[in-house]
């Protein structure tokens, strides 16, 4: 494994010899718009091993993407590689339909202490909850940003992730979005403590999210990318693309329904993926993804 080569994967052509907020912030960006989150592995009959020299063969050198606990250890890796203060840190991911947080943490991320600050790097949620710098640890302050208002609220030391939505503008209503998106104006996006986690805490979520049958992952075929002012995603055969503040406080959101056909060309045109074994996609979750 080497730190140039993914540099490389990532097209990230800055300096790394400073470890300061604007480098980090950097490379975490280059890395969200180069790695696409992605499940496409189990839609193709692979299994996606929580080993990191595996994560980087997959990501690095087949140019794959991967989801939370591919992404986020690879990244843990780029940075302590760097030199950084690097945890892993667990947490459970709000479902909205149900109005609730998984019972047990099914979501890896990073808590990053750099200069007596601690930061929340996290290039594994992928979607519109993707956010697209570190986030400092501090609750209740608005943290702006491209996608939307950010914000960490703490009580009795479990601390609460939330993005403040903006309006969309949706300009094919027949494949509109889901019952209750449009009314919604703020969506919780998971809670965690900052308990220092050991990467084999999270082999049995990674196995269950995989082989579950009500698993998201199972249902869905996801594979999403941060773009330079927005994102593009492809669950089962809808394909969505959403500028960010397209016009004042709204995001313009485009839908297109792929046929077969259509779907090779665009995960390599879209997203540059190549798959190398024959893709089912799925889409049978009415789980809302934006």
């Amino acid at each position: 494994m080497d730190i140039k080569e993914y540099f490389t994967r990532i097209s990230y052509r800055g300096s790394y010899n400073k470890m300061d907020l604007a480098t980090l912030t950097d490379i975490f960006q280059h890395h969200i718009r180069a790695v696409p989150f992605e499940n496409l592995s189990i839609h193709c009959g692979e299994s996606i091993e929580l080993d990191l020299e595996a994560t980087y063969n997959k990501i690095v050198r087949k140019k794959r993407g991967g989801w939370c606990m591919e992404n986020n250890y690879l990244l843990s890796w780029v940075l302590k590689t760097l030199g950084y203060d690097v945890t892993l840190l667990g947490s459970k991911v709000y479902v909205p339909e149900y109005d609730a947080y998984a019972d047990e943490i099914d979501h890896l991320l990073l808590k990053v202490v750099l200069d007596g600050k601690s930061y929340i790097v996290d290039g594994g949620f992928g979607m519109a909850y993707q956010i697209w710098q570190p986030m400092e640890l501090i609750s209740g302050m608005d943290q702006p940003q491209t996608p939307g208002v950010f914000r960490f609220l703490e009580e009795s030391e479990v601390w609460y992730l939330e993005k403040v939505k903006r309006k969309q503008w949706v300009p094919n209503q027949s494949v509109s979005t889901s019952h209750n998106v449009e009314k919604e104006v703020c969506r919780r996006v998971y809670l965690f403590t900052l308990q220092p986690r050991d990467i084999e805490e999270f082999r049995t979520c990674n196995a269950h999210l995989q082989t579950a049958p009500d698993s998201l992952f199972v249902t869905k075929s996801i594979c999403s990318l941060q773009t330079a002012d927005g994102i593009r995603a492809l669950v089962g055969w809808k394909l969505t693309e959403i500028k960010y503040n397209y016009k004042d406080n709204m995001d313009l959101v485009e839908i297109r329904i792929l046929a077969d056909e259509e779907i090779e060309k665009t995960l390599k045109e879209k997203f540059n993926i190549t798959l190398n074994k024959k893709f089912v996609p799925i889409n049978t979750s009415r789980l809302s993804l934006f």
